[in-house]
């Protein structure tokens, strides 16, 4: 039987993959020019929330052992700005570069790293801490993506969950043909 914190550290991989592979679906139904929608003055386009993601990924997990989440270099608040020359393939790389210092950092940790004290801003995390931390926070951007992406999308958007009018035949069907819209679990 595995240890715990080897259990959690598959866990927390299998979590981020599944926020990643959420996001990717919300993101391939929209149309180029619906990466940059803002819904107010006060809102996020999605592809700011992916530039900051790609922003906070670099920091916190850039030496992630050994130095401070919050890195001297980052510049937090240009993470909320967007040039009109921006494209969706530039968004999309920001997006790939941050799952890609999620997952090298994870697939670094060993079991006995998950009590280590790691800082953010100068504050002491354990390992688990600071990726529970970073995963609810990629989480509640990633259900803004999802929430704009469906709002963008109307009648055309393909549910990433069960279809409404359908979770009765979901707790009916088999549990090897579940499926949840255009998401897998």
């Amino acid at each position: 039987m595995p240890d715990l914190a080897s259990h959690y550290l598959e866990e927390i991989k299998r979590q981020f993959r599944g926020h990643k592979r959420m996001g990717e679906a919300a993101m391939a139904q929209l149309e180029d020019k619906d990466f940059f929608v803002a819904l107010d003055p006060e809102s996020n386009s999605i592809a700011v929330l992916v530039k900051h993601i790609a922003g906070n990924a670099r920091s916190r997990l850039t030496d992630f052992l050994t130095s401070d989440g919050e890195k001297p270099h980052r510049f937090r608040d240009q993470e909320f700005e967007v040039s009109a020359k921006t494209t969706r393939e530039e968004v999309l790389r920001w997006w790939e570069q941050a799952w890609s210092h999620v997952f090298s950092t994870l697939d670094s940790l060993q079991p006995e790293d998950v009590q280590r004290i790691v800082t953010i801003r100068q504050e002491p995390h354990t390992v688990m801490q600071a990726l529970n931390r970073a995963l609810a926070h990629y989480a509640q951007h990633i259900g803004q993506i999802v929430f704009l992406a469906k709002h963008l999308r109307s009648a055309q958007w393909q549910t990433l969950s069960i279809p409404r009018g359908k979770s009765e035949d979901y707790k009916t069907a088999s549990p090897k043909t579940h499926t949840r819209g255009t998401y897998k679990t």
